[in-house]
């Protein structure tokens, strides 16, 4: 199965120290160079970078068509444009990607998706986290931008939705 990921969730998960998630749940994934300089080169000393640098099981790919990350480059940053040429040249059968513009591009190149969230919620089914709520709410104190629609949605899939009313 071949997994292309844009930075987002790798620095999301990283941030709340559940960066393994994606090594159980996809045994490899594969990051264009940008998001490889963006997390790692770039990003030194934020989450993700220590991370992403020591993972056996990422592996870094040039993207062919550059005339196609440029095109993109009009309404996505570099690792969003790259990420999504890739997981189309490489036919992945998933992109790992959160920003929303990013995910209409992708969903209009038709590429399957999924974000952090995603992530989480496909952990949690396979038994790889008790609880999905804790994560939800340290992402958001991490800075993480989730509107409540989401937070809601992700706990119903995974039957933790509170009765609050």
């Amino acid at each position: 199965m071949i997994i292309v990921a844009n930075a987002g969730p790798l620095i999301a998960l990283a941030r709340i120290n559940h960066f393994e998630l994606l090594r159980l749940l996809y045994r490899e994934l594969i990051i264009p160079t940008a998001v490889q300089d963006e997390v790692v080169d770039s990003g030194q000393t934020r989450p993700g970078a220590i991370e992403v640098e020591a993972a056996k099981w990422i592996r870094v790919a040039t993207v062919e068509n550059q005339t196609a990350v440029e095109l993109l480059r009009e309404r996505l940053d570099r690792g969003e444009s790259e990420a999504i040429i890739l997981a189309i040249e490489l036919e992945a059968e998933l992109l790992l990607i959160d920003e929303a513009r990013g995910r209409r591009v992708a969903q209009a190149q038709g590429l399957n998706y999924i974000g952090t969230v995603g992530v989480l919620i496909q952990a949690r089914q396979n038994g790889l986290i008790t609880a999905i709520t804790p994560l939800l709410d340290e992402l958001i104190a991490s800075g993480f931008r989730m509107d409540e629609a989401l937070y809601r949605t992700a706990q119903e899939l995974v039957n933790e939705a509170e009765n609050s009313e």
